[in-house]
């Protein structure tokens, strides 16, 4: 079966992707960590993530560990993190748990336990983040043609 994953470069594929789901750490918390990673080299990201101050940092830092062991997996050519570079690194969010917190007079609040979803994809090519995937859209920022006063 094909790559499923390409890039328009035809000689830069993406390589490898992991995804940890329902990780119990607001969407906010993890993108602030997410995006110090996102376009660096995997060996540069794992040392990063391994002296970053926050909790979200050490899953983080597995599941970056286990994109390059999936890709060293896949292909026998790639000889440690230093040829891979972090193409795509997203947060999303997971499902709520709700619950309920007595107050004052009968009420009851609603505390909201947020999860996330994070996917990295990590490929071979270095210009895979400025040469990656884009959005369709007007080429110009202004309209040429009118009636002329």
């Amino acid at each position: 079966m094909a790559n499923q994953y390409k890039t328009p470069n035809a000689d830069a594929a993406i390589i490898s992707r992991a995804v940890l789901s329902s990780i119990r750490t607001t969407p906010q918390k993890a993108r602030r960590v997410v995006n110090l990673i996102r376009g660096e080299r995997a060996d540069i990201a794992l040392s990063t993530l391994k002296f970053a101050n926050q909790a979200v940092a050490t899953d983080l830092y597995t599941l970056v560990g286990s994109a390059v062991a999936n890709a060293k997996q896949k292909h026998p050519a790639i000889r440690d993190a230093s040829e891979l570079f972090i193409a795509e690194a997203t947060v999303d969010e997971g499902f709520t748990l709700k619950r309920f917190r007595p107050r004052a007079q009968g009420r009851g609040f609603t505390i909201r336990k947020r999860t996330s979803s994070i996917t990295v994809v990590l490929s071979d090519d270095v210009n895979y983040r400025t040469h990656g995937p884009r959005k369709a859209g007007r080429t110009s920022g202004k309209k040429t043609e009118g009636k002329a006063k």
